[in-house]
Formats: C-alpha cells, sequence, structure tokens
C-alpha cells in the first residue's frame, strides 16, 4: 500500500506522514527533505540557488536518508528549498529514487507536494493536507520559538503566501490535488484530530479496495 501525503508549507503533511508510517509500519520518505538537502549543498558550497548545473549534481549525488534534519528544517532552508524545486532539471533528477522508494515491497508513506500527481499516481491512498496561510503561519512560527528562533509572524506568513505561489505556478509538477486525492483541511484541527481523520481516510480506502499490508 502507497499512501501519498501532498500539501503546502506547515499543513501538518509531514506530522501525519510521520504517524501514518509508524502506524501502519511503512517506511517513510520526506521528499522536502531532498530538496532542502539540495539547497543546503549548494548553499555549503557558496553556490547560487539558481546555479541549475550546480543543484542537479547535487541531486544526483544525495542519498534518501543522509539527512542531518535538525539543519535543514529551518525557515532559511525552505525557503531555499523552495527555490532548487522550481528547476525541472533538479526534480528529474530525484525522481527516479523516489519512485524507487514508494515501489518498496509492501509499500511506503511519502509527503511532499507532487506525490500524487507525478511521484506515485499508483498510490491507492491519497491525502492533500492543507490549512490556511494564517494556520500555517501561526503553526511555524510556534515551531520555530520552540526551537530557540525568532519568530515573525507577519514575516511567516508573507513567506507562506510567496512560497505557495512559487510551488503551485511552476511549470514542472506543481502543488496541486491529484484528482482522486481526499482533501484534508486542517485549518481548524489539532494535531490528534488530524491524523484521527488521516486513519479514516485510509481505512475507508483500504476497505473499498480490500488492501491487505500483507
Amino acid at each position: 500500500m502507497i499512501i501519498a501525503i501532498d500539501g503546502p508549507a506547515a499543513s501538518g503533511k509531514g506530522t501525519l506522514a510521520r504517524r501514518l508510517a509508524e502506524r501502519y509500519g511503512l517506511p517513510h520518505l520526506d521528499t522536502g527533505l531532498l530538496y532542502r538537502a539540495v539547497a543546503a549543498n549548494l548553499i555549503g558550497a557558496d553556490r547560487d540557488l539558481n546555479d541549475v548545473d550546480a543543484a542537479v549534481a547535487a541531486a544526483r549525488g544525495l542519498g534518501l536518508t543522509e539527512f542531518d534534519e535538525a539543519s535543514l528544517r529551518g525557515r532559511a532552508m525552505g525557503e531555499a528549498a523552495s527555490i532548487v524545486a522550481a528547476m525541472p532539471e533538479v526534480r528529474a533528477a530525484l525522481v527516479a529514487a523516489q519512485r524507487n522508494f514508494a515501489g518498496r515491497p509492501g509499500g511506503a508513506v511519502l509527503d511532499g507536494r507532487d506525490i500524487g500527481t507525478v511521484i506515485a499516481p499508483e498510490a491507492e491512498v491519497k491525502i492533500f493536507v492543507t490549512a490556511s496561510p494564517e494556520a500555517r503561519a501561526q503553526r511555524r512560527a510556534i515551531e520555530l520559538v520552540g526551537r530557540g528562533e525568532k519568530a515573525d509572524y507577519a514575516a511567516i506568513l508573507a513567506e507562506i503566501v510567496k512560497r505557495d505561489a512559487r510551488d503551485s505556478g511552476r511549470a514542472d509538477a506543481p502543488l496541486k490535488a491529484a484528482a482522486d486525492a481526499v482533501r484534508l483541511d486542517t485549518t481548524q484541527m489539532s494535531v490528534e484530530t488530524a491524523f484521527a481523520e488521516s486513519v479514516k481516510i485510509v481505512e475507508a480506502r483500504r476497505r473499498s479496495r480490500g488492501l491487505s499490508l500483507d
């Protein structure tokens, strides 16, 4: 069973994906970390984030699990990742690795922005997680404060709106819900409520398709 979780920044898709993977005993891949790792590679090498050749080289040399998540989760890295993710050449370099992960025996859980539409359009379960920009900015601010970083709500909201426009408007694999995805608006939901709703979605799809985890 492949579970594809898509949605914009700070919608809660990563948290739901990790918890679903744990519940169903499936491997999990946060595909957003791949683009963050590419951006981090460029920044570490003092290369321009718009340098396509350097970005592609970094993507091709990337492993799927060799990440220092703490260093990649920062607000600035998220913005940098959105820049390299808009490059069709970078996305192409990472597609095969993501599809191989999704094709593992028994299935997998992947979260990102084009899982249900590009990476695993055959996924048995597709959930598009969303929330209002204001709610997402508030969550991101709380997350940053929790890590000891400064949080300017107005600046964060502006960045989220800008990033949404970039991710949705890019020519290659834009952020959008797959036609057969179930939408889950978490604006007014707690983490526990959102998780319970996502489990309901998975179970409903399993029953309708007669899916087994064996």
